[in-house]
């Protein structure tokens, strides 16, 4: 599926189309999605319960503003390279923070600060594979393939949509300890492909 072809970039396209006449760029935007992804990433840190339902929803905020500074950017014209790097560099900050978060926040249970050791994994587990995730798609721009293609008008990073919900319903550990095992072998899998796709090149 070509970049903003899914259902998410669509509605975010409607949601946003206001914007295109007014001062307000796609890097405001950008920001407004790394500030509050932090800020959920921080909540859910907390491990205070009333504080994560709030956390889930700053972070379905900040995921949609993931798709709202793309949107912005092609409708007015204000795509740049720059403006790609600064996005980048956001969504990798953001989606690899939350384990972390979410590791502190369990410190005070079963696993106690193996928690946090876990979510440190998760984290540089996800941050690895979302860095050779781009260098694939920037190497794939002349034809638009992903390294993670998606499916039935969704990006494999809509699933970042979900991790609201698991929070929600107290599935943070399983999922942390998951994290900690399955993103660095995620990361690996990446950088395999990474390494396959020079080879082919």
């Amino acid at each position: 599926m070509m970049v903003g072809d899914s259902w998410t970039h669509k509605i975010a396209k409607v949601c946003i189309a206001p914007l295109a006449k007014t001062s307000i760029t796609p890097n405001h935007l950008t920001t407004v999605r790394l500030v509050s992804g932090i800020a959920a990433c921080a909540a859910f840190a907390t491990g205070d319960r009333q504080w994560e339902i709030w956390g889930g929803w700053l972070w379905l905020f900040s995921a949609f503003m993931d798709r709202a500074d793309g949107e912005l950017a092609r409708m007015t014209g204000k795509t740049s390279p720059g403006g790609h790097r600064y996005d980048m560099i956001c969504d990798i900050t953001v989606t690899s923070l939350f384990f972390l978060g979410a590791g502190i926040g369990l410190r005070d249970g079963y696993f106690g600060n193996w928690a946090i050791l876990m979510g440190a994994m998760g984290t540089a587990g996800v941050f690895a594979a979302e860095i050779y995730a781009e260098k694939i798609d920037q190497m794939n721009s002349d034809t638009g393939d992903k390294a993670y293609p998606g499916f039935w008008g969704f990006d494999f990073d809509d699933v970042l949509y979900l991790f609201a919900p698991i929070v929600w319903l107290g599935w943070q550990m399983p999922f942390v300890v998951g994290a900690s095992i399955g993103a660095p072998a995620f990361a690996l899998l990446t950088w395999y492909k990474y390494r396959k796709k020079l080879r082919e090149d």
